[in-house]
């Protein structure tokens, strides 16, 4: 059965038709060059770069052109029974340079680029009319991205699909997936400023943040076996150290990239600016001898950990500190009769040593649990300790001295080790993979612009209590996609528009991870609604640094 019809809306005309020709007008005459990418040494079999061209070539869209920019110098060719393509081979000093290669000699209205040098990357045929259509409806994006399958062996069928973000300004982290196939108009390519050759990482990060300042990235989303491409590579764990890893230029590159963007949209905090100072009365300051530091360490359930934090708090070489434990599993929580034994009274409670506090709420909230036991301190400052980790002994000692340094710290954050509790043996031992994690990305000079391309704030953390509440106390998943996640990451961000962050460089905590930690082994759903959470609260920080004078 042959149907054919038309739907005119507005300047736009919808054509079907039951034997699927070509697109025809008005689409088709929108000019398209796609483009691939063959570095020197391709980490991946030939015919997986076959399989790529293929996908190009055999799009159903009438008006595009094919380039590869092919990084094995001038005596390159291309695969056996591939035509077709227009080749640009050369010796590229960087990814960078091979793309502005082929940009050159595309003429395409639109440019598709095809990002296989790592793996590769096979279009679906209708890839190109489904985008062609997206930026004709939406004439002002900057440039336009969109699901993908990923396949993987692992699964039974083969294949994952890989549902991305929804773009919006606040998506600043350098590892944010847009994936593998990125479609820009040549004008708006243009406007942007094309491609920065002098990156060497940090040049498709530093064109996406371009392209978001010409107009929205355009998401083009799949429910059902509408993803564009497909992706043959191998996906990995998620774990939240990967960082740690990462090469220290390109880095350093991220952070450039980030930096002018933020100059650009008028959203850089100068290293310089005026910083607020918090002060105390004579009889404040006479009160702090007592209790200089209170650590608030919430909990559920965990009463087999909870003795080893507290016995790092009573054991610090400042010994004007409290420990505040707000447990918010309800009275009925294991972990109270483990707290009660450093009560007054209980088997572990020496009179001698700093006391031990406990608040008791029925709601699992971390927000809650941090602002109750703040509200209920009697220290200087708050020392953040999480239930299931350890302060190293002169923890309160070394963040106290870096306090008094300079009256214009409102907050301080320390450098911690990765410890690792073998489950049966209930052995600690240190993660000698990891390095000490000091979060280099916290100069004195753009940590506070830094802050906004990564997920860590650092640990563990302290601030004038005061300060705390200036700046708006933490969030009690009032925040979008907050669930029980990033509300410290908020304050910090809040903290540092006003206030100037001091760094302890030696590791002063240890982070000990464990089977039922957050943070040990998580999968993609938990990533993306973490990274959803925190770049909300990146997109707010946008909007206070771009208002003068903004309030919590």
């Amino acid at each position: 059965m042959h149907v054919r019809g038309t739907y005119n809306h507005g300047d736009l005309a919808l054509y079907f038709s039951g034997d699927l020709p070509s697109m025809p007008c008005p689409f088709h005459e929108i000019s398209v060059s796609i483009i691939l990418l063959r570095p020197k040494d391709l980490p991946y079999e030939t015919h997986g770069l076959e399989a790529s061209l293929r996908g190009a070539l055999e799009q159903d869209h009438p008006n595009c052109e094919v380039l590869l920019a092919d990084g094995r110098g001038d005596g390159a060719e291309l695969p056996e029974g591939i035509g077709g393509v227009k080749l640009v081979a050369g010796v590229f000093a960087s990814r960078a340079a091979m793309l502005q290669a082929a940009l050159t000699e595309a003429t395409g209205r639109y440019v598709l680029l095809v990002l296989c040098d790592a793996a590769p990357v096979l279009l679906r045929r209708s890839a190109v009319s489904t985008l062609v259509i997206s930026a004709v409806r939406h004439r002002r994006a900057g440039m336009f991205y969109a699901d993908y399958d990923l396949e993987d062996k692992r699964v039974e069928d083969g294949f994952i699909s890989r549902h991305l973000l929804d773009w919006h300004e606040g998506r600043l982290r350098d590892n944010t997936d847009f994936g593998r196939v990125w479609f820009l108009s040549s004008d708006a390519l243009r406007q942007a400023g094309g491609i920065d050759t002098s990156y060497q990482a940090a040049d498709l990060y530093d064109l996406r943040l371009r392209m978001g300042e010409v107009g929205p990235l355009i998401h083009i989303a799949n429910r059902y076996a509408g993803s564009l491409y497909t992706v043959r590579a191998v996906g990995s764990k998620q774990n939240v150290f990967d960082y740690l890893l990462s090469d220290k230029a390109g880095l350093l590159e991220m952070e450039k990239a980030l930096t002018e963007h933020l100059k650009r949209i008028g959203a850089c905090l100068e290293p310089e600016a005026p910083f607020q100072r918090t002060t105390y009365t004579p009889e404040e300051e006479s009160a702090f001898a007592e209790c200089l530091a209170s650590v608030v360490i919430p909990v559920n359930d965990r009463p087999e950990f909870i003795g080893r934090a507290l016995e790092s708090v009573l054991r610090q070489t400042v010994q004007a500190v409290e420990a505040i434990v707000v447990v918010n599993g309800g009275p009925d929580d294991p972990t109270i009769p483990a707290v009660r034994d450093y009560l007054e009274g209980g088997a572990k409670y020496d009179p001698s040593a700093p006391p031990v506090r406990l608040i008791v709420v029925d709601i699992n909230n971390l927000g809650l649990c941090l602002n109750a036991g703040i509200a209920a301190a009697r220290g200087k400052y708050y020392v953040q300790l999480d239930s299931d980790d350890r302060l190293k002994p002169d923890a309160v000692e070394k963040l106290r001295d870096v306090f008094d340094s300079d009256p214009a710290i409102g907050m301080v954050i320390g450098s911690y080790e990765v410890w690792d509790l073998d489950a049966e043996s209930g052995q600690l031992s240190r993660n000698q993979q990891i390095p000490v994690v000091t979060h280099d990305e916290w100069t004195d000079a753009n940590g506070r612009n830094n802050l906004l391309r990564i997920n860590g704030a650092g640990a563990p953390r302290s601030a004038h209590i005061r300060a705390i509440a200036e700046a708006g106390w933490f969030g009690v998943n009032d925040d979008p996609d907050c669930r029980n996640y990033g509300e410290d990451y908020d304050l910090v961000l809040r903290m540092s528009e006003r206030f100037r962050i001091g760094r302890v460089w030696d590791p002063i905590y240890e982070v000990i991870r464990h089977a039922g930690g957050t943070d040990h082994s998580i999968n993609q759903a938990v990533v993306d609604r973490n990274d959803n959470a925190k770049d909300f609260m990146r997109l707010a920080a946008l909007r206070r640094r771009k208002t003068p004078n903004p309030k919590p």
